[in-house]
């Protein structure tokens, strides 16, 4: 019996395996998942400093007498009184005894006294100790996939080393004797595989190590040699052979490894005979053989598989509120997929795409799964947009200030 989608991301979710962590450099921990929580060990700033080059104040007046200098990295004893002040650098240490920092631009100044031209509020300029991150501030939660903002915190902390996740390992094989790869050449009836390539390059832009396993022929016993070999991988990704064609012999050599199925049909259009099983500690996620189906199929449950084996915290898909723009019929009693642009206020349905179809997520940036109750998405009706290319960028010029 098929399954819905929610039903499909459930029962993946609730079948997957833990991996283990493995220790690297922050130099080499850019897109990799934290699987521990650091805490600050070191305040920011790490004592009060002066946010501009000018004067500390001591007490309030409209003249102060200078009573010395303060360079940024001078270690100094200075207590000032009141109606004292003391020329300051950007970065140096405030000393107790100031209570604002005036810049130099303010103030009119000899070579002992400063007079006050345009006054600033009182503890103005000064940044304080601990009021960027504070000790024992968390700076990196379990779960967080890291970026350059956090490779920052973390050496700002003097941390070398973090532990990760380790990189998730993907098997994808080609199966079909219709199917020729990239570099062989077309016999008759023959057409190039496209499915593996998205299927590896995917998820290596998802942060898994990738390995393609070879070709298998239209028979049991190749395709049950490939699987063999990639039962050293995490994941075991395939696109086609799950459906009833009499040369679909996927479903048959994962079943004579012993694959356990967890559901082996989902309610969606494209995209019904979607697989997921395991075989021991390998998950098994077989997508149907038509390039875009899969593709698609690959982005609901692929990618969310993918995010919660690798440790994110947060794997499930996130949508963008957005209009149609045009009217988008959805004539079967299933949940469709739609791909198409989103330009930032609208979303408009790709104008020609077909389950076997190349060509159209390379005009794309996401897709809406229309609920399979709704008949049809009116013009200008609200949609959910799941993004798969996220570098949001456009093509023309536009002012982007708020």
């Amino acid at each position: 019996m098929a399954v819905t989608i929610y039903e499909a991301l459930a029962l993946i979710e609730e079948n997957l395996p833990s991996l283990s962590t493995e220790i690297v450099p922050i130099e080499n921990a850019l897109g990799r998942v934290a699987s521990q929580y650091r805490y600050a060990t070191v305040a920011l700033p790490t004592f009060n400093n002066s946010a501009m080059d000018g004067y500390g104040l001591s007490g309030e007046a409209q003249s102060y007498k200078i009573v010395g200098k303060i360079l940024a990295g001078d270690s100094h004893s200075y207590s000032l009184k009141n109606g004292e002040c003391i020329k300051i650098l950007t970065g140096a240490q405030v000393p107790e005894s100031v209570d604002t920092i005036i810049p130099q631009e303010n103030v009119s100044a000899t070579d002992n006294t400063v007079t006050i031209e345009k006054p600033v509020r009182f503890g103005a300029n000064i940044r304080y100790r601990g009021e960027d991150i504070d000790e024992n501030e968390v700076i990196l939660s379990t779960g967080d996939t890291i970026d350059a903002s956090h490779i920052a915190l973390l050496a700002s902390q003097g941390i070398t080393h973090i532990e990760v996740y380790r990189r998730m390992r993907v098997g994808v094989f080609a199966s079909g004797s219709e199917l020729k790869l990239h570099f062989e050449p077309l016999g008759p009836s023959q057409v190039y595989n496209s499915n593996t390539y998205y299927l590896l390059s995917r998820s290596e832009e998802l942060g898994c190590e990738t390995r393609f396993v070879g070709k298998s022929e239209d028979n049991v016993e190749s395709l049950k040699q490939l699987v063999s070999m990639a039962l050293d991988c995490d994941l075991i990704v395939t696109s086609g052979g799950v459906s009833v064609g009499e040369a679909d012999f996927t479903k048959e050599a994962f079943g004579t490894l012993g694959m356990e199925t967890i559901f082996e049909k989902v309610q969606i259009k494209p995209g019904k005979p979607t697989t997921f099983g395991k075989i021991g500690d390998t998950i098994v996620l077989n997508l149907p053989g038509n390039p875009l189906a899969s593709s698609l199929n690959f982005e609901l449950f692929g990618k969310f598989l993918i995010r919660k084996l690798q440790g994110c915290n947060n794997p499930y898909h996130a949508t963008i509120e957005t209009v149609a723009t045009e009217e988008i019929k959805s004539p079967r009693p299933v949940a469709n997929i739609i791909p198409g642009l989103f330009d930032g206020n609208s979303f408009a349905p790709a104008q020609k795409f077909a389950p076997g179809m190349v060509n159209v997520l390379n005009h794309c940036n996401g897709m809406i799964v229309i609920d399979p109750e709704t008949e049809k998405i009116e013009k200008g009706a609200v949609v959910k947009f799941l993004p798969i290319k996220w570098d949001f960028g456009r093509e023309d010029f536009e002012k982007f200030m708020s």
